[in-house]
C-alpha cells in the first residue's frame, strides 16, 4: 500500500488492531515509506524558520518515531541531540537510518514514554513533528509540563501546526470520518489505539501551553504557502520557557 516497498493492507489491518506501541514496533520497517511520516518540505521550512533562533546547544526530539525530525535537530544544534519514543521498534530504525555524524553533535536515543521523560532541565529545542494525534486532550497538559522540565529556562518547545481544512471539504470529510471510525474501534476492541486528527485545536493548545509555563508565539511558516483567505496554510508554535 501507498508503494511497492510500502506496508500492505494486511500489515496496517494488524497494525491496527494492536497498542499503540505495539502498532508502530510492528510499522516501523516500512514507516518511512508512508505518508505518515513528516514531508521533507515540512522539516525543511521548520528548520529555516529556527535557524535564525539559534544556534542551541542542546536539542531534543519529542516521539521521534523514525528520527525524521533529527536532522532538523543535527542542523540547529551544536553539542547534542536526543531522540525520545515509547516504541523500540521505532527506534530501532532511527538508530539505523540515522547514524552518528563524525562533524556533527553527539546522538543519543532514549527508549521513554512522552507523558513521564526521564530528563532534568539541559536541553535549549524541543521539537515535536506529527506526534500531537496519539494523545487524548486531557494528556496534553501533562505532555506539556513533562517537556517543560526538560527545558532550560528560556528553552524553546517548538512544531508545526496546519491550517484546519475547510468545513465540507474532502480533508475535512476525511479527518472526521477517519476519527469516528477510530473511536468506534476503540469501544469495541482493546487494546486502544489513539491517533485522531481533529482533538489538537490550536485554542485549546496555546491556553494548555500558557498555563503550563511558555510564552507562545507563532510565526507563519510561508514556505508552506497561504489559503485563499490569506491566512498561512501552516504555522510554527514557538513556546518559550519563561
Amino acid at each position: 500500500m501507498f508503494t511497492e516497498q510500502g506496508p500492505t493492507v494486511r500489515e496496517l489491518a494488524v497494525q491496527a488492531l494492536s497498542s499503540t506501541e505495539r502498532g508502530y514496533d510492528l510499522l516501523a520497517p516500512k514507516f518511512d515509506r508512508t505518508p505518515y511520516r513528516t514531508p521533507d518540505r515540512v522539516l525543511d521550512a521548520v528548520t529555516r524558520a529556527l535557524a535564525p533562533l539559534g544556534p542551541f546547544a542542546a536539542g531534543l526530539d519529542v516521539c521521534c518515531g523514525t528520527g525524521a525530525g533529527m536532522d532538523v535537530l543535527r542542523t540547529v544544534c551544536r553539542e547534542h541531540v536526543t531522540g525520545v519514543d515509547f516504541s523500540a521498534g521505532m527506534l530501532a530504525r532511527a538508530r539505523t537510518t540515522h547514524p552518528p555524524a563524525g562533524d556533527g553533535p553527539a546522538v543519543h536515543w532514549v527508549r521513554a514514554d512522552a507523558r513521564a521523560l526521564p530528563f532534568r532541565p539541559s536541553f535549549d529545542l524541543a521539537l515535536s513533528f506529527g506526534a500531537f494525534g496519539h494523545f487524548l486532550p486531557r494528556e496534553r497538559p501533562g505532555l506539556f509540563a513533562e517537556v517543560h522540565g526538560a527545558l532550560r529556562p528560556g528553552g524553546l518547545f517548538a512544531f508545526p501546526i496546519g491550517a484546519p481544512p475547510p468545513v465540507g471539504s474532502r480533508a475535512y470529510w476525511s479527518f472526521l470520518g477517519f476519527d469516528a471510525a477510530m473511536r468506534v474501534r476503540n469501544a469495541l476492541w482493546h487494546p486502544e489505539f489513539i491517533m485522531y486528527y481533529r482533538t489538537f485545536r490550536l485554542p485549546d493548545v496555546l491556553d494548555d501551553l500558557t498555563r503550563t509555563g511558555f510564552a507562545v508565539r507563532l510565526p507563519p511558516l510561508a514556505e508552506l504557502g497561504w489559503r485563499p483567505d490569506g491566512s498561512p496554510r501552516a504555522r510554527l508554535v514557538v513556546a518559550a520557557r519563561e
